[in-house]
């Protein structure tokens, strides 16, 4: 098929992502600070902050096309200034490199958080469910680092459209498949407490998509990168919410800025709509919770 570098190939979301890829018949490399064990690609430890180095990687490596998922990933983790400048520089980087390195596609990983949701100061939904014409609204370091970055996809189109295709994608929260069976999630909490316990999940809007999913959405994305608008975003979620009942319900009783918009949601509908995916490139996420999630009754 294709040689791939993805960028932040060996962790929680990049595992799946590299092997969906493998799957479908890529030459898959990782490019990452840390390692991680049975990945189906050729794993390389670089710092993508140094551009040099990088710039050398790509080089070696050649690839077709680049998925960039390497960045600080969860909001507070570091203080907002320096959050905004690492997770900016890190696309700078990885563009300039995939631009010098012949590269033809080259998709990046944003995040939901860009609607605002969570902010101190409140946050109210314009419609229910959100889709990527809703207006960003970013409250922290973080999403304002992820807008910026759709914002760097734009400029790229402008600039380099002529030769290369570009597209970003927000995952929702990422479920990778061993916390299916009771680890611990990056929240620090298990699935079935964040099921048992719906505040654990809506300050998430109850979204989330299974890993697994997520890089089949790369899969397709590559497959079909010169067939959709150059430059698209993509929200990828599952179709329905991480609630259990109705999601208006959920939204009435734990959202209550949301909730003059709850009845523009049927039965489990996820807040968050992936149609656009769908439509453009037949990707749908296949793993939902029901079905998926491994009941060990430890939360009750």
């Amino acid at each position: 098929m294709s040689r791939v570098v993805v960028t932040g190939g060996a962790g929680r979301l990049g595992r799946s992502v590299v092997t969906a890829l493998a799957d479908a018949g890529h030459e898959v490399t990782s490019f990452d600070q840390g390692r991680a064990e049975q990945l189906p690609a050729r794993q390389v430890a670089v710092d993508l902050l140094d551009q040099r180095a990088t710039l050398e990687a790509f080089a070696e490596a050649r690839p077709d096309a680049v998925v960039h998922l390497a960045a600080i990933a969860i909001p507070g983790s570091v203080p907002d200034p320096d959050m905004f400048r690492i997770n900016t520089q890190l696309v700078w980087s990885v563009l300039q490199a995939s631009l010098e390195s012949g590269a033809r596609k080259m998709l990046l990983a944003s995040s939901p958080t860009v609607m605002g949701y969570g902010s101190p100061s409140g946050w109210t939904p314009a419609y229910l469910p959100l889709d990527e014409e809703h207006p960003t609204a970013p409250w922290n370091g973080y999403g304002a680092s992820k807008v910026a970055m759709e914002q760097i996809v734009q400029m790229a189109v402008r600039q380099h459209g002529a030769r290369m295709r570009f597209g970003a994608f927000r995952p929702c929260f990422v479920i990778a498949p061993e916390e299916w069976e009771g680890v611990a999630t990056q929240m620090g909490h298990t699935l079935e407490e964040r099921i048992a316990d719906p505040s654990l999940s809506a300050v998430a809007l109850f979204n989330y998509v299974d890993a697994r999913d997520a890089g089949e959405f790369v899969a397709a994305w590559i497959r079909g990168a010169d067939d959709v608008p150059n430059g698209s975003t993509f929200f990828v979620g599952a179709p329905d919410a991480l609630y259990d009942g109705d999601t208006a319900d959920g939204v009435r009783a734990h959202l209550p800025s949301a909730a003059h918009a709850a009845d523009q949601l049927t039965g489990t509908q996820s807040m968050f709509s992936s149609d656009r995916a769908e439509q453009l490139l037949g990707w749908r996420a296949q793993r939902l919770w029901r079905d998926t999630l491994v009941r060990t009754g430890a939360s009750a």
